[in-house]
């Protein structure tokens, strides 16, 4: 569908709806206003100055500024913006440098994420710097690239690439290479007098900017150039906003579910403060450092530090993480979408069976092939290199032990090449290879075991070549096309594309932890068909992009589900595939190599590239293999899951903890005569509790975790705000009894200060340990020691400020000795009691 608008001539009222496929070249020539001389230099300035911006680097041009605001517009930079300036307002400059400082750094480091994209633009810009050969008034000559215009007559030969889209005029023994394009291995053949087709890039006639001529040479006409040619629109499509992936739709959930409920509590705690006590400027900075300590504010540093561990932890196994985010959606994805050529297979040509017309192996076939190729004079294509760098061919006499005669080249008339041989003493050998169809109608019999031969092959997604040979007369010299008859036919030669000889375990691997698998390329069925056996990739079922293309979304949503093998399709396609994959709630991952899959790497929650991968596929992905072992994307995965494991444990206990005291602090305002805390005891309480977290990253993760895709979800951390969060308050309301009646605190102020702090610390030190996962601490692995030396030494600063010289400045005063028996008492019901509710919520916690 993108190939066919993008190279339909634009519509005016005159024009008709019809292809560029769809037209005779004169009718070509009438619509561009040119001829077979080429356009004057008038009329190609004209039309240069009309399509002035139409080169890729100029629709570029990112406004920094602009760029930054829509980042800072993001809901949890809002948050902390308006705590910064609570902040400074209240006089709590250390509170704003701190949140100042999160929102600098992460805005920077988005930035610079963000503006890969426009070095995805300039790698594609720097593929396609070349000069063309045009024709204009009559007369060749050598023109840069943006100079060409439509309409424009050019000339490409063998080494060159093709500058712009083009319709063939003539053309002669051309193979175009068109895999960066479509996934297309071996070289397609091209020709000025071949048969329209359906999908563009399937059409002879036509050349498509960034393919590359591997054979022959032609005079064409320009159809598109810059933005407008295939090549040009996947660019557009790189340099497209990305859609938000898993991890940021999660990022977000979560900012606003706190956002409500900071809007909900903070409001009720500034009014029933305001209107109890009439101190109104009291109730603004109690409610503000109510608003300061609901807020997750080290959830950029706890994110931020993770997932770095997690890159620090690829990079030792030669994974690159470009996007830091890209870690956790690896953990979380259930759905693998691949490539096949570069990243399941090898990339290149192979020779894997050279067989008699009966089936059987022969090696006299594959030495025929071999001289044949050898003693060919034009440039070798990838399938005489897999002939020639074949390893059988050893205890052979040399080629050079024969003597050439002549040649018949290759053309698309006969579809076929052969040569004319001769050892010293024998007779000449006509030795001819070519298609099957061409090749076998030259032959004298084919018996029909030879085309259920090469039937069974093309049916495994082979390329087959035909073999056949004609002893000639002794005084033979020369040869005709008209000699091309009555040939024997002595086989046939099967190329393939080889599988890599880790994808097979990698695939395994991923498939034991829950992450489905599916082919998407631009090559044929068959040979996906037999790549996908060849890795053990079990095959549901197979869609072409030409079924595609018929689809509605709804139609193509229900049809990805129960399909394993893409095939024969444009990067629009697989755009939509992934698409789909995602509005069915999945999240995706793309495995890609070429060009063509650039827009499908950015649609992806996560592109995943290799090393040998073209700049603009490196550029436009999120990890990039440095070796060829596919194994350590299964490793990628582990890691992702462990990083979201803790990013998970933070949120739940932050947003428990937090929101469990902020619900006593609106208890409390409302039963008790004076505030239950200061407003400076409640950022310090923040502030442990926050130090305390930071050792989260360094915590181990429970392996049941590990073993099913991971996924954000805000129903699980809503259950455990609204389960955890009133059970920590139900205990603060037991320690306010404790605290004003046998402690006589109602006439003490200082004394319940310092009593809720203490206990409110105590048990935020035990949500850390109860919520590391939802099985009992007993069964899970030990805690790191980073994170159970920081917790103690919070624990023991919550203690020792009442006894320390800052007691006094902060308000607070010593407890007396009763209190910690009650302490025990109350910690220990709290202990009890969570971990029997946390057993029944087990059944609907996150890994279910």
């Amino acid at each position: 569908m993108l190939l066919q608008l993008r190279i339909m001539p634009p519509m005016n009222e005159h024009a008709s709806k019809r292809s560029w496929q769809q037209m005779s070249i004169e009718e070509v020539f009438t619509y561009l206003g040119t001829s077979s001389r080429g356009l004057s230099e008038d009329d190609a300035r004209r039309r240069l100055l009309a399509r002035a911006g139409s080169s890729q680097d100029r629709r570029w041009q990112p406004r920094w500024l602009v760029h930054i605001i829509d980042i800072l517009r993001n809901p949890l930079n809002i948050l902390l913006l308006c705590l910064c300036i609570v902040s400074y307002v209240t006089g709590d400059l250390a509170a704003m440098f701190m949140i100042a400082s999160m929102i600098i750094i992460g805005s920077v480091l988005r930035y610079f994420q963000e503006t890969r994209s426009e070095r995805a633009v300039a790698a594609l810009q720097q593929l396609v710097k070349v000069h063309a050969t045009v024709i204009r008034q009559g007369a060749p000559q050598d023109l840069r690239i943006e100079d060409v215009v439509p309409g424009d007559i050019v000339q490409i030969s063998a080494g060159d690439m093709v500058p712009a889209d083009v319709r063939l005029i003539e053309s002669v023994d051309l193979h175009a290479d068109q895999h960066i394009l479509t996934g297309e291995s071996v070289p397609v053949e091209k020709s000025a007098n071949g048969s329209a087709a359906d999908e563009p890039l399937d059409d002879p006639r036509l050349c498509f900017q960034g393919s590359t001529i591997q054979t022959g040479y032609a005079t064409a006409v320009v159809l598109a150039t810059g933005s407008d040619t295939y090549f040009g629109s996947i660019a557009s499509r790189v340099r497209a906003t990305r859609p938000p992936t898993a991890f940021d739709n999660g990022i977000r959930s979560f900012t606003w579910l706190m956002l409500r409920i900071i809007l909900v509590l903070v409001p009720v705690v500034f009014l029933v403060n305001g209107l109890m006590r009439g101190d109104w400027l009291e109730a603004l900075l109690f409610a503000t450092a109510v608003a300061v300590g609901i807020t997750p504010e080290m959830l950029p540093m706890i994110v931020t530090v993770n997932l770095s561990k997690g890159a620090v932890a690829m990079a030792r196994r030669k994974v690159i993480v470009k996007q830091l985010n890209a870690i956790q959606n690896l953990g979380a994805m259930d759905v693998l979408c691949t490539d096949k050529t570069g990243t399941l297979t090898q990339g290149r040509i192979i020779l894997l069976h050279h067989v008699r017309p009966d089936g059987n192996d022969s090696e006299d076939v594959l030495w025929l092939g071999y001289l044949n190729s050898f003693f060919e004079s034009g440039m070798k294509n990838l399938m005489d290199e897999a002939i020639l760098d074949h390893e059988h061919l050893e205890n052979r006499v040399t080629a050079e032990s024969w003597t050439k005669l002549d040649e018949q080249p290759f053309d698309f008339e006969r579809r076929r090449l052969s040569v004319l041989i001769q050892q010293p003493g024998k007779p000449p050998l006509l030795i001819c290879k070519g298609a099957l169809e061409e090749t076998l109608s030259a032959c004298t019999t084919v018996p029909q075991t030879a085309l259920s031969v090469a039937e069974h092959l093309n049916e495994q997604g082979f390329r087959v070549v035909a073999v056949a040979s004609r002893v000639m007369p002794p005084t033979c010299a020369q040869i005709t096309v008209a000699d091309e008859s009555n040939m024997v036919l002595e086989g046939f030669l099967a190329f393939l594309d080889p599988p890599k000889d880790s994808a097979m375990v990698a695939l395994e691997e991923l498939a034991t932890s829950h992450v489905d698998i599916k082919i998407l390329t631009g090559d044929r069925l068959a040979v996906t068909m037999y790549v996908s056996q060849a890795v053990g990739l079990p095959t549901a079922g197979s869609l072409l992009g030409s079924q595609i293309d018929t689809m509605t979304d709804e139609e193509l949503s229900i049809a990805v589900e129960r399909t394993t093998i893409f095939a024969k399709l444009a990067p629009l396609h697989k755009e939509r595939v992934i698409s789909a994959l995602r509005a069915n709630g999945h999240v995706v991952g793309f495995l890609g190599d070429g060009i063509n899959d650039a827009p499908a790497l950015r649609r992806a929650d996560v592109g995943i590239s290799v090393e040998d991968a073209v700049d603009v596929a490196k550029e436009s992905s999120d990890i990039i293999l440095l070796e060829q072992n596919l194994a350590v994307l299964h490793d990628g995965v582990i890691e992702g899951r462990k990083v979201f494991g803790n990013v998970v444990k933070y949120l739940r206990m932050a947003a428990s903890s937090n929101v469990g005291n902020m619900l006593s602090v609106v208890g409390a305002s409302i039963l008790l005569p004076f505030l239950p805390m200061l407003p400076v005891q409640i950022m310090l309480n923040n502030l442990l509790y926050d130090i305390s977290q930071t050792a989260i990253p360094t915590d181990s993760v429970d392996g049941e975790w590990l073993t099913h895709p991971r996924k954000w979800s805000m129903d699980d951390v809503r259950r455990t705000i609204l389960v955890f969060g009133p059970i920590s308050s139900l205990f603060d309301y037991a320690t306010y009894a404790f605290l004003f009646w046998p402690l006589g605190a109602s006439a003490n102020p200082a004394l319940f200060h310092t009593g809720w702090f203490v206990e409110s610390i105590c048990s935020q030190m035990l949500i850390v340990f109860l919520l590391r996962s939802s099985r009992p601490p007993w069964r899970l692995p030990i805690p790191s020691t980073t994170l159970i030396l920081t917790s103690l030494i919070v624990l023991m600063v919550a203690i020792v400020l009442p006894y320390s010289p800052l007691s006094s400045a902060l308000g607070f005063v010593p407890l007396p000795s009763v209190f910690w028996g009650w302490l025990l008492l109350i910690i220990g019901s709290y202990l009890i009691c969570s971990l029997v509710i946390r057993r029944h919520l087990r059944s609907g916690d996150t890994d279910r």
